[in-house]
């Protein structure tokens, strides 16, 4: 006689569990291989024109590393550092020639730093992994354009740090009850990092932070990388803005 068994009712659940499980593993995936994706299409690349100056200048040694790109003076020794972050998506190369006058004016080494994803946001190394690519440096400064000067405001907390150099940025951590030297150098034309959005956050900064808006800059003029989305025009040329970055940090690393 034929047995008309039912399945346990254990069974289908677990059944279900697995395949709901598998979805969302499915889905994880999916969304894992978009971000990836994401990130790593449309990087900004550096404008090859400021880039063959600087390294073709014989007062600057560029060395390149998996981590960052590291300028130092080619015939002196540095003592005053300074760690640079990319903006979000931006190569570490687009910031060469905006900061390699302080390193053939003033003898400052920089290390530009390659963020996990090309998003400083996802960069869990801590600052040593950048200033032990320069150990003759004893003196350290950390700075960052958009994206990358909200975590070089997480790097500014640490005690060792001498101060902070914001380009087109500002602070999500509150730094306001330091005594940390802060130079804030804004673009009027930007139109991603606005006066308006600096000016809001200047709260979370030291009272004496120093605040320059650099008329005609806009966003991607702190760099070389070309046009980006959302943001103003520029009026001001890239050789008048290298100038003017590099006079104005210039004086900032010197009242230290």
């Amino acid at each position: 006689m034929a047995s008309n068994s039912v399945p346990p009712k254990g069974s289908k659940v677990r059944r279900v569990i697995t395949r709901v499980l598998l979805g969302l593993f499915a889905l994880l995936g999916l969304v894992t291989a978009g971000f990836l994706v994401w990130a790593n299409v449309g990087v900004m690349q550096a404008e090859p024109g400021p880039l063959a100056a600087v390294e073709s200048d014989p007062s600057i040694t560029v060395v390149e590393n998996p981590e960052a790109v590291v300028m130092s003076p080619t015939d002196q020794k540095s003592t005053k550092g300074l760690v640079f972050i990319p903006g979000a998506k931006v190569t570490a190369e687009s910031y060469l020639s905006n900061l390699s006058g302080i390193v053939a004016d003033d003898g400052v080494t920089v290390v530009i730093t390659k963020p996990t994803l090309n998003l400083a946001f996802f960069d869990l190394r801590p600052l040593t992994t950048f200033t032990t690519l320069a150990p003759d440096v004893d003196q350290w400064w950390v700075g960052g354009h958009s994206l990358g000067g909200v975590k070089a405001c997480q790097f500014a907390a640490q005690p060792d740090v001498q101060g902070l150099v914001l380009f087109g940025s500002y602070c999500a951590n509150d730094l306001s009850g330091s005594d940390l030297p802060v130079l804030s150098l804004g673009g009027s034309n930007d139109g991603l990092s606005t006066p308006a959005k600096i000016k809001d956050a200047s709260v979370r900064l030291p009272a004496d932070a120093e605040f320059i808006q650099i008329d005609g800059a806009n966003h991607a003029r702190f760099g070389d990388y070309g046009v980006q989305s959302g943001d103003g025009t520029a009026t001001i040329s890239s050789e008048e803005m290298r100038s003017r970055l590099t006079e104005d940090i210039s004086a900032f690393l010197k009242a230290a």
